[in-house]
């Protein structure tokens, strides 16, 4: 047995994760103003863990309200350091700023997944991993940057751990699925229980 969903998200790592589960889907881009949510949850204080969870939902909600029956899933990460929530960097100053400021000392990744049916949410999980990094020289920080711009451009806090990124790390407490956005054995284990996936 098998089951189709449609990925609310453009990750490629996590199309990628999905595919190598064998799990079959199709990206479906949501239509929303991440950004606007964001704003407005920091507005209200909520912590990390519920702002990456909201954003999960919106995506997830998003998509599934215009595909009737499919189960849609709809991802979010956020990195949550000594409380402020750091995101993807808007220029090689800002990843080289962020990752200054993290050298030597421990963050979080929370990996929000939402699953929905129908526009209603039918499962939900934050996945969490405690990071520690090394003390990076001001150098290779900026060597860092400069040869990985193009990528990390688009990962939360300015790295990526499945490539040169693991370099700026020391220390990992958690699951690796959740480090790269994507709280993967829930996933299945939710999936399995349905039914939907052979076991």
């Amino acid at each position: 047995m098998s089951t189709h969903m449609l990925l609310a998200s453009g990750s490629a790592i996590r199309a990628q994760l999905l595919r190598q589960a064998g799990i079959e889907f199709e990206v479906q881009y949501p239509e929303v103003d991440e950004q606007e949510l964001k704003t407005a949850l920091l507005g209200q204080r909520a912590s990390p863990r519920e702002i990456s969870d909201a954003l999960a939902a919106l995506k997830a909600k998003n998509v599934s309200s215009k595909s009737a029956g499919s189960l849609v899933l709809g991802c979010d990460q956020v990195l949550d350091f000594e409380g402020s929530l750091l995101s993807k960097p808007e220029s090689p100053n800002q990843a080289l700023a962020q990752l200054t400021a993290m050298r030597g000392k421990w963050h979080m990744l929370l990996s929000a997944a939402v699953i929905c049916r129908d526009g209603e949410v039918i499962w939900r999980h934050v996945g969490q991993v405690r990071l520690q990094m090394r003390h990076s020289s001001d150098a290779y920080l900026q060597a860092y940057v400069t040869r990985n711009w193009d990528s990390i451009r688009q990962a939360v806090g300015g790295y990526k751990l499945e490539e040169e990124g693991v370099r700026l790390f020391s220390a990992i407490d958690g699951d690796y699925f959740n480090v790269l956005g994507l709280p993967l054995m829930e996933i299945i284990n939710f999936l399995a229980l349905q039914g939907m996936i052979e076991q």
